[in-house]
């Protein structure tokens, strides 16, 4: 079995494994105490662990909350498996229940960023009496909006390049050295604009399972082929009436449009935009972040 970083043994309470269908996976508990209110955190990916999202949030166990992270099904120290039939909305629905129910007494905070917002997203559309509230970060409730969103972001690099890019595309040259470099730019500008992206983000990127990844969304972050290339739940959270926390950064590859979307229409929600930040405001904007979520937090 793989272990844990070393610079991370001492940053958890404890590290249990739970069933969920498909396998075992591996959930990290931070200032477990039942009398707390839990929060659960869905990652971003999919098919990377959750270091990067376990780290920048384990501020919350310092704030009277019990805080839970685990890497899914296929990622970290959790089972493997090559079978994508387990990797599906449905069955990933099921596996955040199976870890709520064996670590939660009762209804918890769902917090999920990116493809955890989604996730999170078809959770509480199938589970909403076990929420207490969604926090949704860097997240949108329609990929094919988001789609349509994106070409404006990568418009932006000018027309040669944008035309290199469909060709690439058009022809499945992923690798090619030109098509990669028009990615590296575009991951600068929207997913994480510091000089140096933060230890545990580079870990979780490092360690993806890009047989998830590729099957779940495509082969990057700005090209949608995979099961949730036309995923949408802008009508059905509507009828989602927990209170909701929106967070998005300025120049988010998941755009303040998507964001202000789903502010619309789901019946209780906030949204708060973050002014320096892309698709990581708890590293770029951490000072904010933390009292942005605090605040909300505080409120129940």
């Amino acid at each position: 079995m793989q272990k844990p970083p070393e610079d991370s043994y001492k940053t958890w309470d404890r590290l249990e494994y739970v069933n969920v269908p498909g396998g075992r996976v591996a959930c990290y508990i931070y200032n477990d105490n039942l009398s707390l209110p839990s929060i659960i955190a869905l990652n971003g990916g999919p098919g990377v662990p959750c270091d990067y999202i376990r780290e920048s949030h384990s501020f919350l166990a310092e704030s009277s909350y019990r805080f839970i992270a685990f890497d899914q099904l296929g990622t970290g120290l959790s089972d493997r498996s090559d079978d994508v039939s387990l990797y599906t909305l449905k069955r990933y629905c099921e596996e955040v229940d199976a870890v709520r129910h064996a670590l939660v007494e009762g209804p918890a905070h769902i917090l999920g960023h990116s493809w955890g917002g989604w996730l999170a997203i078809e959770y509480a559309c199938m589970f909403e009496e076990h929420l207490l509230s969604l926090i949704l970060e860097d997240t949108c409730a329609d990929i094919p909006f988001l789609r349509s969103e994106q070409d404006s972001l990568r418009s932006a690099l000018g027309p040669e390049i944008l035309q290199m890019m469909r060709a690439h595309e058009a022809a499945g040259s992923f690798e090619h050295p030109e098509y990669k470099a028009a990615i590296t730019l575009l991951d600068y500008r929207h997913v994480c604009r510091l000089k140096e992206r933060p230890a545990a983000l580079q870990r979780s990127v490092d360690n993806m399972s890009e047989h998830i990844y590729e099957h779940m969304q495509g082969p990057n972050e700005f090209v949608y082929t995979g099961e949730l290339a036309n995923w949408n739940r802008a009508e059905e959270i509507k009828s989602v009436h927990c209170p909701v926390l929106i967070i998005v950064g300025q120049y988010d590859e998941i755009t303040s449009n998507c964001a202000e979307q789903m502010r619309q229409n789901f019946p209780n929600a906030e949204m708060e935009l973050f002014l320096e930040s892309s698709h990581t405001p708890f590293f770029e904007e951490p000072e904010k972040f933390r009292k942005t979520l605090l605040e909300f937090l505080d409120t129940f």
